[in-house]
């Protein structure tokens, strides 16, 4: 009733100058939208002027405007606006103001006793509000915060205080004129101009969040990021960090394509850690894809020394790995390709001696013989690696030893289903390995040797559901397997450590590279046990041992496959409906002892989460253990209340009875302002890395940011 009271009664009226307006109209496609009034009850004075009251609305492109009375005056084409009212702005910017003098369009005007609020989180109030030309707008006497401002009268925790703001809806900028940061009503920065991004522009040049870092080795210190938008698609950070014992200056570059990304981050430091010297560090890293499917990968790390990292709080790393990675995979080929470099940072290993240059490619193709069934892979795997040292090794250390490897595999496997539920599993297969060994007299050159292998695997699948619901699953595994040598003595650089866990339960090897291979004749036996309980609960458990005809001298101590029989390999995991998650993996020997064992609980709720792991590992020369270890890890957080979040974490050697790290952090946030305090402890010391203590400090004030105005918790004004 209200639109049609405005089609019979305003169209017309407006339609009395048509003719005239006709004459220079613009092209349809440079022609505004028509402006739309309803209204409960519209009247035309004998002024000729169009009066619009009670409930009424009006609507220009993508604006809305709310008010109480409207008055048009067609002569000079202003709207004279009583409020309260309310203008929306494509859903993101809305004006509040009692009294409003406009243009036809809604573009031009006057405001009296004006609010304009973004995202429903920033808010500008201002004695008069001026707009111009639809773009800019202009607050005169602001007050500008992402606070709640209560009615009693109490200040809000901060806000900035401008003779004039203007708003570029444009650019989306806000630009400031002589204005003050204040703290509860109390003025504590004075800056004469100043640029910030409004509420809606993502990326925008310009400072970010500055944080407070202090460490017993660096003092105290200040980083201040800024922001380069280079372009929609790329972006550079640069980030100074000065203290009294550095000058550092960190730098971020990222860039989007079509096909992929890349990220370049580094810094280069001038410090009192070692006068004289340029320390510094650069981390690249990318993904594309390329035509035919091919994926193209690179991470590059390069540090100046082994101390950098540990000492500016960077990725906790021992080893640096950069690689060049190419990868394509389909439902029947699979091809890989890399270059691998190594760079130590442990005070145990020489670069020179450990393999630093690496190349690996590997090809896989799968056929489905219609003539004999099954699956049947082929496939050609080729290594090489080398060591900066040109020392010839003669004894049980590699020393200078580069090796360089060809193998060519043919593997074929098929299923049988008997009617009973038993699934009967035999695979067959070969493998042809050619080695290239330098720099040892232990080896000849050349090395060739083949490795068939054979396996039967019978499994019984079997399930039930009780009355109430319950499911059940058991299934029991045999396999009986045998695979030989043929061929010369190799080394095995690759395959130094074995781990014995359900993925390699049923391999025929369980080394973790081919250049090193079991054989003999084994028989193994394993059970796969779950429960799913109607309650939510889930529980798993996986049992299994490997008995084979002779002993492989290459297994060590803990690896549980040492021996004719191996260890019982036990782990399930328990997860209940609450968000408790219970994870636990062990190696049993023949004396009852654990060998090696893993305990790992993770708890999640709305308020809290916790994470712990135990590890305990048993004496190994072999690994590089003359003693046992025993470590936990913790981690967890708490919603002490809907604004404040405490952290902590730990990691502790129960076996030398001390803690090797240990922080807390204390979060404050809410629509207006977030706090970050942490403060980590590092206990262990090396020859090139003392222990530390790094005290953080971050304070943001939220609202100029596109992120910032979904707070979960917002302030009110009984309790802030």
């Amino acid at each position: 009733m209200r639109r049609a009271l405005l089609l019979s009664v305003l169209l017309p009226w407006l339609g009395f100058g048509a003719p005239v307006q006709a004459q220079t109209a613009p092209a349809p496609d440079e022609t505004a939208a028509p402006a739309m009034l309803v209204a409960d009850r519209v009247y035309i004075t004998p002024q000729r002027t169009l009066i619009a009251t009670g409930n009424v609305e009006a609507f220009q492109g993508d604006m809305r405007l709310r008010a109480n009375k409207i008055s048009y005056d067609q002569a000079s084409g202003t709207l004279n606006i009583e409020g309260p009212i309310r203008i929306d702005q494509g859903g993101d910017v809305t004006i509040l103001a009692s009294a409003a003098d406009l243009d036809r369009d809604l573009q031009n005007g006057l405001l009296s006793s004006a609010r304009m609020v973004f995202k429903q989180q920033l808010q500008l109030a201002s004695v008069q509000m001026t707009r111009v030309s639809g773009r800019y707008t202009q607050l005169y006497k602001t007050a500008v915060t992402s606070c709640h401002v209560c009615e009693d009268g109490r200040p809000p925790l901060w806000q900035i205080r401008a003779e004039r703001v203007t708003h570029d809806q444009l650019a989306r900028q806000l630009y400031f004129e002589n204005a003050q940061l204040r703290i509860y009503d109390v003025p504590v920065f004075y800056f004469p101009g100043i640029r910030l991004p409004d509420p809606t522009l993502e990326r925008a040049t310009g400072f970010l969040i500055p944080s407070i870092r202090t460490t017993s080795n660096l003092g105290s210190g200040i980083k201040v990021p800024y922001f380069f938008r280079i372009g929609d698609h790329k972006d550079l950070t640069l980030t100074p960090y000065l203290s009294g014992k550095t000058r550092t200056l960190g730098a971020r570059y990222r860039q989007a394509f079509r096909s992929g990304r890349i990220t370049f981050e580094g810094g280069f430091t001038r410090d009192d850690l070692n006068p004289g010297e340029s320390r510094g560090y650069l981390f690249a890293d990318g993904k594309f894809t390329l035509p035919r499917d091919v994926k193209l990968g690179f991470d590059l790390k390069t540090v100046s020394d082994d101390a950098y990292l540990a000492d500016y709080g960077l990725p906790d790393l021992d080893r640096l790995r950069s690689e060049v990675t190419l990868t394509k995979v389909r439902r029947d080929v699979m091809f890989r390709g890399g270059v691998y470099h190594y760079k130590t940072l442990r005070d145990s290993e020489d670069q020179d001696l450990i393999p630093s240059a690496i190349a690996d490619v590997a090809y896989q193709r799968r056929y489905f013989p219609q003539s004999i069934g099954g699956e049947m892979r082929l496939s050609v795997e080729g290594h090489g690696h080398r060591r900066k040292s040109k020392l010839t090794s003669t004894g049980a250390l590699p020393q200078g030893r580069d090796v360089a490897r060809l193998t060519a595999d043919i593997d074929w496997r098929r299923n049988w289903r008997f009617a009973n539920g038993l699934v009967a599993e035999w695979q067959i297969g070969a493998a042809a390995d050619a080695f290239s060994v330098y720099n040892d007299a232990n080896f000849a050159n050349s090395e060739t040797r083949l490795a068939p292998r054979s396996a039967l695997t019978l499994r019984l699948p079997m399930s039930k559901r009780s009355a109430s619901g319950q499911q059940y699953y058991l299934e029991p595994i045999v396999q009986l397997g045998w695979s030989d040598l043929t061929g010369d003595a190799v080394p095995a650089d690759e395959s130094n450590f074995v781990e014995f866990d359900q993925g390699n339960l049923l391999a025929l090897s369980r080394f973790p590279a081919i250049d090193a291979r079991e054989e003999g004749l084994t028989l193994v036996y394993g059970l796969n046990w779950a429960r799913y309980s109607t309650s939510g609960w889930q529980a798993f458990a996986t049992l299994g041992q490997v008995f084979r005809n002779k002993a492989d001298p290459r297994f060590t101590k803990t690896s549980g496959l040492g021996g004719t029989t191996s260890d019982v390999l036990m782990a399930g995991q328990l997860k209940l409906s609450d968000g408790l998650s219970l994870t636990a993996r062990g190696l049993l020997n023949g004396s009852l002892n654990f060998s090696k064992a893993e305990f790992r609980g993770d708890w999640r709720h709305e308020k809290a989460s916790l994470s712990s792991t135990y590890l305990w590992l048993g004496t190994d020369p072999a690994e590089g253990r003359s003693e046992e270890t025993s470590e936990v890890w913790f981690d967890g957080s708490y919603d002490i209340s809907p604004a404040w979040r405490a952290s902590a974490s730990l990691r502790y050697d129960i076996s030398d009875a001390r803690a090797t790290r240990a922080g807390v952090g204390l979060a404050y946030s809410n629509e207006c302002i977030t706090v970050d305090v942490s403060l980590n402890r590092r206990y262990t010391s090396t020859t090139s890395v003392e222990p530390s203590t790094d005290f953080g400090f971050t304070i943001a004030l939220n609202g100029f940011s596109v992120n910032s105005g979904n707070k979960k918790y917002r302030r009110s004004c009984s309790n802030t």
